[in-house]
């Protein structure tokens, strides 16, 4: 800048140039700019400095890192419980922001990265933003995923620059968009192709509008409906509604979002304002919002930068090959292909690898931040084969054929040899015991299990089974090939089942032993959803396959499952008159054209009689219950070595509840000497799958707890 008047505080790096009369407030907080204490005083002392610049025609707001602002700090967020303290620094940020947009002079942002609840919400109060036309810059309100609501205005400016319809499908569903999509929806106004024209364009609009307010502060109307009136009723009578389908009432943070907008519109801005404050702290002090930011943030961050677990800088993976080019062979393909790796994919079946060959290049179509050429080389990497021979040199193979343990020795024994020197076997097993598949490996130090789900493309976790045998540097090889195709690993120790398998097993067997013992099965789902899982225990039974549960129950009495049981015999006889699930077209609902159409009414001819006891409460407690209980056993017997891989592995596998933080945060939240008592009354009623493992037992007994109070 020419003529600049440059300081610095310890948040902000200040510069005023004389010449533009423009003052440039640079967000340079140590490593990352997020909303803190410092956060707060530093951008208060910024707007002293910029006020009292002589002729200060308009102010910039920019970064000097790769992110504008990520938003609030959870390190004092998380752990703070008094109300009144909270508000006092909710109202403070909120006084700060009010300020700004009140200054009398235009106020850019420039968002060169990303910008992030309380950093959006900070764009959201300068008077026009401009973003990168990057899709590496994102722009959201993503709060209600941790179960608060945006707490700096955003519930109040977002309607009021948008329009309620399109600001609620925003906040109510958490959503994050990339730059260019942001500019269509009107989260941001302009884009920039770099960051000088970003500039330019920056000091362009400071100059054409030397008298910007923002909308809420002049007399006009906000797009679309007119808050009070009968079309804004019936927005947030629609939007209630899909809050309930969505959620079946199981979170509060988007219903107490959505009454928070509605309020807020209906009075003055300041006072909304407010209002905003009031419900964000409601939130944030709640069990539910505790609970979720603990397993959501820190223990899916732990997860993620690998914390505590063997490392090594390199993999020494190039070259990886896949046995079996089914759907989860084949998106294993692409996802390796699309992380750089040359892939070989190998199957016994000619169509089998043209409909891969189909669906990698049908993945690679939807990478439209690709060139042609781009996706050309990115396709180009996988090469499929019928011949053992291309596979040779891999320094990585994945064993991806079907669950059948001689089956997948023979494919072992067949395709060991086209390993690299020290090269890894990982099998794709979703049960089957790492030791019992590693007994006819020639190494078994460099044996291991990768479960990945389905769809691989789509599915973030990773649950990475090691074996007794299995060598520490294979675990750390392994995890570095892991993160290098973006995945989110758990790490767990050897066993039918493993951990996801065992929890998912249990949810699903629950449920169709709830159908088994009379209860209707409406309710049964109705349960699961009020319950917080992401998809019912029926429905996603039918996902899986009934053919499938019942070939994991024969394997299962193998490894000494007790099965004997109702709903075990319902599955069976439901596979054997084909209504094996969603894939056949029947199985616990109808189907027509691959769309439900309801439960199949034949399942009361299925059913023991009708229960004296069938009310949502009990259900809900038997279904959550008994998946708590199945991973506070993998807890005691080993298999879970960290407890947030419980957490992680049973939310972001199998979709259990994220309201309550995972199965171990639910049995905490209750209290482990409370959950005891139920499970002991239901191992009584409904029998010894309920049955409480010693450990348990003993944490009850002496008051402890899997994590540490909040």
């Amino acid at each position: 800048m020419n003529a600049a008047t440059t300081t610095e505080n310890q948040t902000v790096r200040l510069q005023f140039d004389a010449q533009t009369h423009v003052a440039t407030l640079t967000l340079a907080m140590p490593k990352v700019n997020r909303i803190d204490a410092a956060f707060g005083v530093g951008l208060g002392q910024a707007l002293d400095w910029a006020a009292a610049q002589e002729g200060l025609r308009g102010i910039i707001i920019d970064t000097a890192h790769r992110d504008f602002c990520v938003g609030a700090d959870l390190d004092t967020l998380f752990p703070e419980r008094d109300p009144q303290a909270l508000l006092e620094r909710v109202g403070h940020l909120a006084g700060l922001y009010r300020r700004l947009e009140t200054m009398s002079v235009p106020v850019v942002a420039s968002l060169t990265g990303s910008a992030l609840g309380g950093g959006y919400e900070l764009a959201l109060a300068c008077h026009h933003r401009i973003a990168l036309d990057d899709a590496r810059v994102q722009v959201g309100l993503p709060e209600v995923t941790l179960g608060v609501l945006p707490g700096a205005g955003g519930t109040q400016r977002l309607p009021r620059l948008i329009g309620i319809q399109a600001a609620l499908d925003i906040i109510l569903q958490g959503k994050i968009l990339r730059a260019p999509k942001a500019k269509a929806a009107g989260l941001v106004d302009a884009l920039a192709a770099d960051p000088d024209s970003l500039r330019q364009a920056a000091l362009d609009f400071i100059a054409a509008n030397p008298g910007a307010a923002q909308p809420w502060d002049r007399k006009g109307r906000m797009p679309g409906p007119r808050a009070g009136s009968g079309d804004a009723r019936n927005l947030f009578m629609a939007a209630c509604g899909m809050i309930e389908k969505k959620t079946a009432g199981a979170y509060e943070a988007p219903r107490v979002a959505l009454a928070t907008v509605q309020e807020g519109l209906a009075i003055d801005f300041d006072r909304a304002l407010e209002v905003e404050a009031r419900a964000f702290v409601q939130l944030a002090i709640s069990d539910q919002a505790k609970d979720m930011m603990r397993t959501l943030w820190y223990h899916r961050n732990a997860a993620k930068k690998h914390e505590g677990l063997p490392h090594t800088d390199s993999a020494g993976i190039k070259k990886v090959s896949i046995l079996g080019a089914g759907m989860m062979g084949a998106g294993l393909a692409f996802v390796c292909a699309k992380a750089g790796y040359d892939v070989v994919l190998r199957d016994i079946n000619e169509a089998t690898l043209q409909t891969a060959n189909a669906h990698c290049i049908a993945q690679a179509a939807k990478l439209r931040h690709l060139s042609d050429e781009d996706r050309r080389t990115l396709l180009a990497r996988i090469q499929t084969t019928l011949e053992l021979e291309p596979m040779r040199g891999s320094d990585l193979i994945i064993e991806a054929v079907f669950e059948n343990l001689d089956l997948k020795h023979r494919v072992t024994q067949e395709a060991e040899p086209m390993l690299a020197p020290d090269g890894i076997w990982a099998s794709n097993t979703s049960a089957l015991p790492i030791g019992d598949l590693a007994k006819v490996s020639g190494n078994a130090k460099n044996f291991i299990g990768l479960h990945f789900f389905s769809p691989v493309e789509k599915m973030e976790l990773l649950e990475v089974i090691v074996g007794d045998q299995t060598s520490e540097s294979t675990t750390a090889r392994a995890l570095a090939f892991t993160k290098s195709i973006g995945k989110l690993p758990i790490v767990v120790g050897d066993g039918y089942g493993f951990y996801t398998t065992r929890v998912f097993s249990a949810y699903i067997l629950e449920g169709a032993q709830l159908v088994a013992e009379g209860h209707d099965p409406v309710l049964v789902e109705w349960a699961g959803r009020s319950a917080g899982m992401v998809v019912p225990p029926l429905q996603v039974f039918d996902e899986v396959t009934l053919s499938l549960g019942a070939k994991a129950f024969t394997m299962g009495r193998k490894y000494g499952r007790n099965l004997d049981l109702p709903g075990v015999s319902m599955v069976e006889a439901l596979v054997a008159d084909g209504r094996t699930g969603k894939a056949a077209g029947a199985g616990f609902y109808e189907y027509k054209d691959g769309r439900r159409r309801g439960l199949w009414a034949g399942l009361k001819a299925h059913a023991q009689g009708t229960p004296n006891d069938s009310s949502v409460e009990l259900l809900r407690d038997r279904l959550l219950g008994i998946q708590a209980l199945e991973a506070a056993r993998t807890v005691a017997d080993g298999v879970i070595q960290r407890r947030r891989d419980a957490e992680v592995g049973a939310i972001f596998g199998v979709g259990f509840a994220p309201g309550t933080g995972g199965p171990l945060s639910y049995i905490d939240r209750m209290g482990l000497s409370a959950f005891v008592a139920q499970m002991d009354a239901f191992a009584d009623r409904y029998g010894e799958r309920y049955a409480v493992p010693d450990t348990l037992r003993k944490m009850a007994e002496s008051g402890d707890t899997f994590f540490e109070a909040v």
